[in-house]
């Protein structure tokens, strides 16, 4: 139960109790009971005003919200996007100097082979 209804049932009781135990005339207690309910009554209808106002501003709060997160996450995305874009390009450039470094590598290890085969070649005549 929450906060309001807890603060209304107490009310509820203890005006009946009152009732109950006030030596008054029927006529008098009839009119308090009318008063009673009618001021109950505008107590109901301000706090749902009030609460219909709370859920709408909650929902304004919300709305600018999740307005706010959306374009955050379209940067970060944009961000990440382009990082990932650069990435892709060191690592095209990466990949091509190692092929480039590979090939001279390959090219330098069969000069050597070819070296030390003629001059095993040489020795061993």
């Amino acid at each position: 139960m929450n906060k309001a209804a807890k603060i209304i049932a107490a009310a509820a009781v203890g005006f009946a109790a009152g009732i109950l135990l006030a030596p008054k005339s029927g006529q008098e207690t009839r009119k308090d009971i009318k008063l009673k309910a009618l001021e109950a009554k505008d107590l109901a209808s301000t706090k749902a005003q009030e609460a219909k106002s709370a859920a709408r501003e909650a929902g304004v709060t919300i709305k600018k919200g999740a307005a706010t997160i959306g374009k955050e996450a379209e940067g970060m995305a944009r961000s990440v996007r382009g990082s990932a874009e650069r990435v892709g390009g060191e690592a095209a450039k990466l990949s091509e100097e190692a092929k480039a470094r590979s090939a001279r590598v390959a090219e330098d290890a069969k000069r050597a082979a070819h070296r030390v085969q003629k001059d095993a070649e040489r020795h061993l005549k």
